[in-house]
């Protein structure tokens, strides 16, 4: 009785706590599909796993551990649609530790110190630890944050469910990075049911570059039933939008729904003054806390008639553009296609509109 009231309690705190009233509003614009994945130096377009804009440029990294590097491109909008993609160059990471192993999932600019920042989640099954790390303009390593206790135990971390997401902070003191999946000890992956799926959302400090505080976040159970072996739900982005305030995507993908396997959704989420400071919290099973308030803005199943055969892809990627004509601002997504190895699968550019109501 004891274990149930307590279950009882903590489901009404996350429920009460989780609801966000959301001052912006989404629109979707256009979707761009590349029609060819080689640059003129044979380089392969794919695996398109984060995405950054700074001087006028699109900085996208490629989630391909044999070859890790990112691309710097030119996204050309007009009348509120994508009319050209022009890739400038490959970049290649240099002068990396040969023991690490580098997944690559998230990048963003840091104009200021002139350097570019990486998360990486390694490969946890090969016992490669996660990284966050920094290299100058032309891919050359200059250094790695230190990560909190959280994530240095890898026996607690599920493989593939780490560093995915990142994001400068909006006042430039810091950035912010978020997990894919909950650790071990902290609750379930996402099931075709309630569950507490809780994933770790971690500040790091600009200056010590240490993480200061975290927080948790709840993923949504998975909407549809399971046909085959591979069902998951988890963030694959986040962008700051304002002070505390974020737009993060969630996504499912589900295995023999063929190339219908994903459903993209972003949420409004914000952290309050009510919001728990995990950050020396071990486990969060079994633990009282207030989760990140969170609010449904878009889910793209409501707009497969503005989409290629009405797919919409393994979407992993965010970030502002510039203003549109209208002077609200533009959004720009990218889906990593996995080099197409496991079946069809698009170079899809989404293009958004953000409106501040």
């Amino acid at each position: 009785m004891r274990k149930f009231g307590f279950l009882l309690f903590l489901t009404a705190l996350l429920l009460q706590a989780c609801v966000v009233k959301s001052n912006v509003k989404l629109a979707f614009l256009h979707e761009y599909v590349l029609k060819s994945n080689v640059l003129n130096d044979s380089t392969k377009v794919g695996g398109l796993s984060g995405i950054d804009y700074a001087n006028n440029f699109y900085y996208i990294v490629v989630d391909d551990p044999k070859a890790p590097r990112f691309l710097k491109a030119s996204i050309n909008i007009k009348n509120k649609r994508i009319d050209t993609i022009v890739f400038k160059k490959a970049l290649y990471l240099k002068n990396i530790d040969s023991n690490n192993y580098l997944d690559l999932e998230s990048i963003f600019i840091d104009l200021a110190k002139q350097q570019i920042n990486f998360t990486s989640e390694g490969s946890i099954n090969k016992n490669k630890r996660p990284l966050i790390f920094t290299t100058d303009f032309s891919g050359n390593f200059k250094n790695e944050v230190d990560l909190p206790k959280s994530f240095q135990n890898l026996s607690n971390i599920r493989h593939n469910g780490v560093f995915e997401g990142s994001s400068k902070d909006i006042a430039h003191n810091g950035f912010w990075v978020a997990m894919e999946a909950p650790l071990k000890s902290d609750g379930e992956e996402p099931k075709f049911k309630t569950t507490q799926s809780p994933v770790r959302i971690t500040y790091f400090d600009a200056f010590s570059r240490k993480a200061t505080k975290q927080f948790a976040y709840e993923l949504e159970p998975i909407t549809k039933p399971a046909k085959g072996n591979v069902n998951v739900n988890g963030v694959t982005a986040i962008l700051a939008y304002a002070t505390n305030k974020f737009l993060i995507i969630e996504r499912t993908y589900q295995s023999n729904y063929g190339a219908y396997g994903n459903i993209i959704r972003i949420f409004d989420a914000e952290i309050t003054k009510n919001t728990s400071n995990i950050l020396n919290t071990t486990a969060l099973q079994n633990t009282r806390y207030i989760p990140i308030k969170k609010r449904l803005l878009l889910d793209f199943k409501d707009y497969k008639d503005k989409l290629t055969e009405g797919i919409i892809d393994n979407i992993e990627g965010i970030t502002f553009g510039p203003e549109l004509e209208n002077g609200n601002v533009s959004l720009i997504l990218v889906a990593d296609d996995n080099f197409k190895l496991y079946g069809k699968q698009l170079n899809q550019f989404i293009l958004l509109e953000m409106i501040k109501k």
